[in-house]
């Protein structure tokens, strides 16, 4: 009897825990919204394989032995994993230092040789600033390359530079930022508002974003949000290719 208490109390701890996690994530779910179908993730899910690319730099990925564990795209891969029981879902990252824009598109060609994904995660923007690329030229290569990775079979899903007090009054990104929304609308391409979403967690004291630097605890649960919305955007893309695949069978 005290053996079966002792296993019924881990398991609403851990059912606790993870109720916690979804509803501090929740804070800015209203600011995460699939405007655009994502098609080939549809149909990668119907054939229950699902890979996703993620492209990105150093705000992919996180510090230590135990970061590659703790960081967004590896918590989006638990999060879709988990949303779709019998679908074989698998997130790469190839997060590098201070890549531009162009250097990431002029991969592309070998990710989608190589790796087959459905869809593209681009994270990118911040590089560009910092290294005094033009806000023209990098929505140049956003529209160019986006053409490019549905040729090869994959949607898109952009999200742009993160938010940090520390930071954010010394690396002007909202050219960027602005570059990638136009695109996206234009190009019926989602956009990841990573930096509207953070900017609101700080606000709301949801995390404390100028100690995110020095504590990997703050950065992990940011990441893990991160994944949690960014897979619950996937699904809403998925949902949408659906419905419009309804609506052309119904004409």
């Amino acid at each position: 009897m005290t053996r079966l208490a002792g296993i019924l109390f881990v398991i609403l701890a851990c059912a606790g825990t993870a109720s916690s996690a979804e509803d501090v994530c929740a804070v800015a779910a209203h600011l995460v919204q699939a405007d655009a179908p994502l098609p080939r993730v549809a149909a990668a899910i119907k054939k229950k394989t699902l890979p996703i690319v993620v492209a990105g730099t150093t705000s992919s990925t996180l510090p230590g032995s135990t970061g590659p564990a703790l960081a967004y795209p590896t918590r989006l891969e638990a999060a879709l994993q988990q949303k779709l029981p019998g679908v074989s879902v698998k997130v790469t990252s190839f997060a590098k230092p201070r890549q531009s824009a162009a250097e990431m598109a002029a991969a592309f060609p070998k990710v989608l040789r190589d790796e087959k994904p459905a869809l593209i995660v681009w994270q990118t923007g911040t590089a560009d600033a910092m290294m005094g690329i033009s806000a023209d030229a990098f929505q140049a290569t956003l529209e160019d390359a986006i053409g490019r990775v549905h040729e090869g079979g994959a949607d898109v899903v952009f999200i742009n530079p993160q938010y940090s007090p520390r930071t954010d009054a010394v690396v002007a990104t909202a050219p960027y930022t602005e570059a990638m929304r136009w695109v996206a609308a234009g190009n019926a391409i989602n956009l990841f508002d990573r930096q509207a979403v953070m900017r609101e967690w700080g606000e709301l004291g949801t995390f404390d974003l100028h100690a995110a630097t020095k504590s990997l605890d703050t950065a992990a649960k940011v990441h893990d949000c991160i994944g949690r919305l960014l897979a619950d955007l996937v699904l809403q893309g998925v949902a949408a290719a659906g419905d419009e695949a309804k609506d052309k069978t119904t004409r």
